[in-house]
């Protein structure tokens, strides 16, 4: 029966790792791939999470299963930082461990086709990922216009989208830092935002994959809090990959506001149950470090400092580059300093791109988006250069 599938295109991304891998000049620059790099290109494990992991190997007495609802100290030391404060709001906030903020996703739309929802609303572009769940799990996409072409957000578009949808309708949200655009909505689109969905059926679904690398760890979640404020019910997908740097751990979190506790029971049974038909039970030892550190005042404040030094860094490279909006003809920079996180899109054609990385050993992906983590001091000036080369 195995002869009956066919082969399914391969992944651009990985490709593009293998292209850059090959690719024998000094000087060339990866802006493909998606984790946090250093000024030093390097994507180290955090100095917080090392403390935290050496205090595992002191006090971890088993590494027997802990369950489809993984190390519940590490998803309840993770919500004030998300929630704010109040963080329970009385018993209507309550969550899960997940393989990641992928395994966060696919278990917020199963549970939400279980529960009735047949199609989501989707700002594109959005994390080409999203799209490839919501299929598998068997949810009709509706598409809208996430920016406008002046690198700001297109509310009007989710507002329109919001006001045709109904019954049977989630909304797909970034939390904070945009992937692939970097283009966040504003204190006072959230607002707007909130007003549309407290009046409407449909349920929000927000993913949050890079809290803290945006404004701050309260701003980046202002928006999401605004929201949970004015619905009754809402699925939240959150990762630590990115702002603990535990990539390979696969360390995420999921979480449900329901409007009772008792209702709280009903769905969480069914995300188990979902869970342990997924992957049963999700790894440990990544959210039992974050959950050492989140406990600890000494090792949060050293996961502050790094965490803050990360976004000053995404931020000193997004002025830098917004800076060279005159030293590139035809391609405006200039929005990229009031976006935020690690992704943007540059409006370049596949002709551009591919004379980027042929003449200047540059790779991006083919839609023109950059991680802009691989872009440092060494190589800034290189990189401004080889854009006005080929837009020139």
């Amino acid at each position: 029966m195995l002869e009956a599938l066919e082969p399914q295109a391969p992944d651009a991304l990985l490709a593009l790792i293998k292209l850059f891998a090959s690719d024998d000049r000094d000087e060339k620059i990866d802006l493909g791939v998606g984790v946090y790099r250093t000024d030093d290109g390097a994507t180290p494990v955090f100095k917080a999470i090392k403390q935290a992991e050496q205090k595992l190997v002191d006090i971890q007495e088993s590494k027997g299963y802990l369950g489809p609802e993984g190390d519940i100290g590490f998803v309840h030391a993770l919500m004030p930082r998300i929630f704010g404060k109040n963080a329970t709001m009385n018993g209507h906030i309550e969550g899960m461990q997940t393989p990641g903020g992928t395994g966060a996703c696919r278990l917020a739309f199963a549970l939400a086709q279980k529960a009735g929802v047949g199609r989501v609303l989707m700002g594109v572009p959005s994390w080409p990922n999203h799209a490839q769940i919501l299929a598998d799990v068997g949810l009709e996409v509706m598409t809208f216009e996430h920016a406008k072409p002046d690198g700001t957000a297109n509310l009007d578009a989710l507002l329109g989208a919001l006001r045709t949808a109904g019954e049977g309708d989630a909304v797909l949200l970034h939390g904070c830092c945009h992937n692939p655009t970097g283009v966040d909505y504003s204190a006072e689109d959230w607002a707007a935002i909130a007003e549309a969905l407290a009046d409407s059926p449909v349920l929000p679904v927000i993913d949050t994959a890079y809290h803290g690398l945006g404004q701050g760890l309260d701003e980046d979640v202002a928006g999401l809090r605004t929201v949970l404020a004015a619905v009754p019910e809402a699925l939240v997908a959150y990762s630590c990959d990115k702002n603990f740097g535990l990539y390979r751990d696969r360390v995420g979190a999921f979480y449900v506001k329901a409007k009772s506790s008792e209702q709280m029971d009903a769905i969480l049974s069914n995300a188990n149950a979902l869970a342990r038909a997924n992957w049963s039970m999700p790894p440990d030892h990544g959210g039992a470090a974050v959950r050492l550190v989140l406990r600890s005042e000494d090792m949060t404040k050293v996961w502050l400092d790094e965490l803050e030094s990360m976004r000053k860094r995404l931020r000193w490279v997004r002025d830098r580059l917004a800076q060279a909006d005159n030293e590139v003809p035809g391609l405006d920079l200039a929005p990229l300093g009031r976006q935020n996180g690690m992704f943007a899109m540059l409006p370049l054609d596949k002709d551009q791109i591919q004379k980027l990385r042929d003449d200047h050993a540059v790779y991006m992906a083919g839609s023109g988006r950059i991680n802009v983590a691989g872009l440092t001091k060494g190589n800034m000036d290189k990189f401004i250069g080889a854009l006005a080369d080929v837009t020139g």
